[in-house]
């Protein structure tokens, strides 16, 4: 994502492609569509991981994909957003031209951020790209470009995307305006903010007026499209800038209106009662999971029957079970150890991306020695 005495790994997205609850799952164009179920009683089941596989190197030199005929050599992050048929990945910092000894993000032609997109439904032998977003020549280009000031001056280092949802065919994609990379796993953001594509993702636009300062709780998110009570929501699980801080939770109702209102998002406030309440203050935002969490990713899983979170922090990768969006959220277990893939980061789930009745997930990875974003499986082990 940034040069390589910056940054040792970091971000995006929160960021995340989630599904949220349980009974009712209705297919949407975003994803799944999953009901709430507030009941909190329910006993944790997950008990690790087995069979972690490295199954494909997506990007860069010696990828599946052919990514230098677009000029990406060198990329990270890899958030999906489900649209109809497709799925788009969502890259962070990339680079067009990179000496294969380079350590982590650097390089020539540099784009803040860059997409692609395909029709594969099969995760178990990595990922095919049908397509990126590109310019008039063919080259992958910026969905929004970064000012790409020096790091630490007053103004923008880059843009880096966090994570997308879908209302109908409309697409969004939160971002972040990074201000600074710090030591490994620390930096600060200026503010986050939305783009709308209107167009299957050929062009991209701010969303005027929508916008989170850069020192909330509300820089990097996953979304989810959640029905609670017959109402639709996008639901934002969300961390601070870096590896360090912990999750809390917004929504806002499924409608392009909504979205682009900013008046019209709410913050989880604690549980009355047993019931979720909500306000309309962000000072008002209660943790939903404490920790040093980085990259996240919430997915529903039918298998467990629960939530999955996926995350890194600056160091290993993490899986853990919620049983309510907003908790009880199980403890940590190791989903990818440090250990064996230095300087890994941002394990993104997908719901499209599960196989052997949802036992297999299957998420991007990206590593930042080699600067490229990886395609691994692990399976989940569920108590008796």
């Amino acid at each position: 994502m940034r040069r390589a005495s910056a940054l040792h790994r970091r971000l995006a997205a929160a960021s995340v492609v989630l599904a949220l609850a349980l009974s009712g799952c209705a297919a949407g164009a975003g994803g799944s569509v999953v009901s709430v179920d507030p009941n909190p009683d329910k006993p944790f089941v997950l008990e690790g991981v087995s069979n972690l596989t490295e199954i494909a190197r997506l990007t860069g030199p010696g990828a599946m994909n052919d990514t230098a005929s677009v000029s990406v050599a060198g990329t990270d992050l890899g958030s999906m957003t489900n649209v109809g048929d497709r799925t788009f990945f969502f890259f962070g910092d990339t680079f067009g031209e990179r000496d294969p000894e380079s350590i982590g993000g650097q390089g020539g032609f540099w784009r803040s951020n860059v997409a692609a997109w395909t029709e594969d439904d099969d995760p178990t032998d990595g990922i095919d790209f049908d397509g990126w977003v590109t310019d008039d020549i063919g080259l992958a280009e910026a969905l929004i470009e970064g000012d790409h000031d020096a790091n630490g001056a007053e103004g923008e280092v880059t843009k880096i995307p966090t994570y997308g949802f879908a209302i109908g065919d409309t697409m969004y994609v939160s971002y972040m305006s990074v201000r600074f990379w710090g030591e490994p796993g620390a930096w600060d953001a200026n503010r986050s903010a939305l783009i709308v594509s209107r167009d299957g993702g050929r062009t991209w636009d701010p969303v005027e007026g929508i916008e989170w300062p850069g020192d909330s709780n509300f820089v990097q998110v996953a979304t989810a499209e959640v029905n609670e009570g017959g109402e639709h929501w996008i639901y934002f699980w969300s961390i601070p800038s870096g590896r360090f801080g912990s999750v809390q939770l917004m929504r806002v109702r499924a409608t392009e209106e909504a979205v682009e209102d900013q008046s019209a998002y709410s913050y989880f406030a604690g549980v009355d009662g047993g019931a979720p309440t909500w306000s309309d203050d962000m000072a008002d935002a209660q943790t939903v999971v404490d920790g040093t969490i980085g990259e996240l990713s919430v997915m529903w899983s039918t298998y467990l029957d629960r939530w999955v979170m996926t995350y890194s922090d600056a160091g290993d990768a993490y899986i853990r079970e919620g049983i309510t969006p907003w908790g009880p959220w199980g403890d940590p277990l190791e989903l990818v150890p440090g250990s064996e893939y230095e300087g890994l980061y941002s394990p993104y789930l997908n719901p499209r991306y599960v196989t052997e009745d949802g036992r297999r997930i299957h998420f991007t990875l990206s590593l930042w020695g080699p600067y490229n974003v990886f395609w691994f499986s692990a399976d989940l082990e569920r108590a008796n």
